[in-house]
């Protein structure tokens, strides 16, 4: 169908103003709001799950971890799948076993059950990601595609930013569980506009099978090395460990190997020749590694070692969320001028001076001297940092591949979470039991995240490039999973 745009021009696919038009964007934001939504509102349920279900620090590990698994391992193959075998029907398909494994989370009797049930979330919420704005960019007109992005983005930013809040408000008001089971009837709601209102589509030069062993090998090679990571110093060290963590190292080795032969590789590995690229992606890995263990951290520490309530916890972490929605906007056109490297070395450092603050966040301190002044530096530092970071890993590659490198930048975040929430209370020595406080390690971690995050200011300095006037671009499943969604530059 033909429209006409808005300079007189024509363009091929749906109004946004349409009836078809609005019922496709509000799937998408429905679709993607319920996976953004879940992202923000576990964290300040952890020591209330911990204490019903008996688990210490490995169980609340494994809540977050479980979903990051799955949804970090197949996030591309989930994109890959609705480029080959129809957008509305992964998208939609994404959603059912979302919306499925949203209700076993809530009726879960023990740990090691809302445990599977998350990993199954996390394969629902691979298919949703990247088909929330996938649906927009095949279906609605050209010349309306960054109006109905930006309410996409807004829409499902604000979304995000009230998770916190929302997750601390069900917690207090009536049971973690409800957590998972607000999640149900939004998914229901973009399944049956999507199957109403949203006609398939498909990338007709998509073809050959998916790259099922790459993604088999790199979902159990990450399964092995984070049950290691997890449970080797809760448990033991002992065969079982060791056989993971081997096993697991093993396989990753694998997956890399197939991915260099493959064909139609999962993760094509010839994008890490460009510098850039791979620079911009080791900043991603270490910067959102630093959020996600201190995220993790600091939501366990202010409820279990200073008695704030899952509401207190979620309103005291809300100032870094909103300056991260409202910001971004004008990061990214800051770096329009004056490159990605300025804003990605300096960032970094301060956010890391916002972590490093954070290590002051104990016991009789204030909110208003310790909590609140950490919070918004660290948040105006990846403020400043996200939408450049982006900005560089796509400037790297040739514009025919900005979509494959944007899913593996987005890949790499998911990835960083997964990885810091495992390890990042290893290395500083933390094992607190079920409700317990975390003591003078949560201080130890804040410190390592800190250098995490300088480190990935350095390597920003070292390999970006300073070129300038990139056009603003936005890509579809550009999110890293922590805030807002991102506009992008290219």
């Amino acid at each position: 169908m033909t429209f006409p745009g808005a300079d007189g021009s024509s363009s091929t696919g749906i109004a946004a103003a349409s009836s078809a038009g609005r019922w496709l964007i509000a799937a998408a934001v429905l679709g993607s709001g319920v996976a953004f939504l879940d992202s923000t509102v576990v964290n300040v349920a952890l020591p209330a799950i911990a204490r019903d279900l008996d688990t210490g620090l490995s169980g609340q590990q494994w809540v977050l971890d479980g979903y990051l698994l799955t949804l970090s391992a197949l996030l591309l193959a989930g994109g890959a799948a609705g480029d080959r075998y129809g957008r509305r029907r992964i998208f939609v398909g994404g959603l059912v076993v979302f919306a499925l494994a949203s209700a076993a989370c809530g009726l879960a009797p023990t740990a090691e059950a809302l445990v599977v049930a998350r990993i199954v979330q996390g394969i629902g919420a691979a298919a949703v990601v990247p088909g929330s704005l996938a649906l927009i960019e095949a279906e609605i007109t050209e010349d309306d595609r960054g109006r109905a992005i930006g309410l996409w983005a807004g829409m499902s930013g604000a979304t995000t930013a009230l998770g916190p809040f929302v997750g601390g408000w069900l917690v207090d008001a009536a049971s973690w569980r409800w957590v998972f089971l607000l999640s149900v009837p939004v998914a229901l709601g973009a399944i049956w506009i999507a199957m109403r209102h949203v006609v398939e589509s498909r990338h007709e030069q998509s073809t050959g099978g998916l790259d099922v062993a790459g993604a088999a090998t790199v979902t159990m090679g990450l399964a092995g090395v984070i049950y290691a990571m997890i449970e080797g110093p809760s448990r033991g060290w002992g065969p079982v460990a060791l056989a993971a963590l081997l096993g697991g190292v093993a396989l990753l080795v694998a997956f890399v190997v197939i991915e260099w032969r493959s064909s139609a590789p999962l993760l094509p590995l010839g994008l890490f020749r460009a510098g850039q690229f791979a620079g911009a992606n080791l900043t991603t890995l270490l910067v959102y590694a630093a959020l996600g263990g201190a995220l993790f951290l600091l939501a366990l520490q202010l409820q279990q070692s200073m008695g704030y309530s899952a509401l207190e916890a979620g309103v005291a972490t809300l100032p870094a969320t909103v300056i991260m929605l409202f910001g971004s906007p004008l990061s990214g056109k800051s770096a329009q001028v004056t490159g990605p490297r300025l804003p990605m070395t300096i960032g970094p450092f301060i956010a890391a001076a916002g972590l490093a603050m954070m290590s002051r966040i104990v016991p009789g301190a204030g909110y208003v001297t310790a909590v609140l002044p950490a919070v918004v530096l660290f948040g105006l530092g990846m403020t400043i940092t996200v939408a450049p970071l982006t900005a560089a890993a796509l400037a790297a590659v040739p514009p025919g591949r900005a979509g494959i490198a944007a899913g593996v930048n987005n890949a790499v975040a998911r990835l960083a979470g997964l990885l810091a929430v495992a390890v990042l209370p290893v290395v500083a020595g933390l094992d607190a039991g079920p409700a317990q406080p975390l003591g003078p390690g949560f201080s130890t971690a804040m410190l390592i995240a800190a250098g995490c995050c300088a480190v990935g200011g350095v390597i920003a300095a070292l390999t970006i490039r300073t070129g300038i006037g990139f056009a603003p671009h936005v890509q579809p499943g550009v999110n890293h999973g922590c805030q807002q969604p991102e506009v992008v530059l290219r």
